[in-house]
């Protein structure tokens, strides 16, 4: 909510570092020559700047929306993902506590489940975080209305980043005891906060849909979002077993799908 410079900060904050370091410099600038300009301090941004407050925000591309607005909700659930994943790392690295790093095994292969496991997540987790911020900056840049110099800045490769998941998926899923009823979320810290994140995820993808449908946002951005619930499905059975934890089903006498994942 900056005003004239939240399309600015938009692109700190959705992955564009560079963009923000530059203007923090000529803030810095600015600030010394006009002492009353709004939003700037002599180390860069302030937090508040009020021109938000009645209730509109800047895209990217420097276009004024209302915060009820479709990209925003998007955005928004895209935040919430990204602090559930956070609060999901954060359960995973308690639960590794005492688990070397060179225990881990290699990045391609899951370990059996155990600390070792909950250590193979956490750099998986920060990097989905990482790649939030790139998901972030082509939902705040709707095609419809930005320019060619905002597109080229933008995107995310959807179906590499699927396939890499899929093998993350793979890997994990050769650990695990075959699925065949519905389970209940749970399963410790560690796996509740994936099943969280799960859930969060698959309202980010909701809330891409009518983006994706409106040409406003790339395909790309759903298919990974798409993949990336299923994977936090599959991690969070992977860190209840490396918790020690076993699963609740629902009984095999229940009609209807496995797991719930489209």
């Amino acid at each position: 909510d900056k005003g004239d410079i939240s399309r600015h900060k938009v692109e700190g904050s959705w992955g564009m570092r560079p963009a923000l370091s530059s203007l923090a410099r000529s803030g810095q600038r600015l600030s010394a020559a006009t002492p009353a300009l709004r939003g700037f301090t002599r180390t860069g941004f302030t937090v508040y700047t009020r021109t938000g407050d009645k209730g509109k925000s800047s895209l990217f591309n420097g276009e004024r929306r209302r915060k009820d607005d479709v990209v925003f909700d998007a955005l928004g659930a895209v935040d919430e993902l990204s602090a559930a994943i956070g609060l999901a790392r954060a359960h995973c690295e308690e639960g590794a506590a005492g688990c070397a790093k060179e225990e881990a095994v290699e990045a391609s292969v899951a370990p059996a489940p155990g600390p070792a496991g909950l250590r193979w997540l956490l750099p998986q987790l920060e990097g989905a975080q990482r790649l939030l911020l790139d998901v972030g900056s082509a939902i705040a840049t709707p095609q419809t209305s930005s320019s060619e110099k905002h597109l080229q800045r933008v995107g995310i490769d959807g179906a590499a980043e699927a396939s890499v998941l899929e093998a993350r998926i793979d890997t994990m899923d050769a650990q695990l005891p075959p699925l065949t009823v519905f389970i209940l979320p749970g399963g410790g810290a560690p796996a509740a906060a994936l099943h969280m994140s799960r859930a969060v995820c698959r309202r980010s993808e909701r809330c891409v849909v009518p983006l994706v449908e409106a040409g406003d946002c790339p395909a790309e951005v759903g298919v990974y979002l798409n993949r990336l619930s299923d994977y936090f499905f599959v991690a969070a059975r992977y860190a209840a077993a490396s918790a020690g934890h076993a699963e609740e089903r629902r009984g095999d006498d229940k009609a209807g799908p496995a797991t719930g994942q489209v």
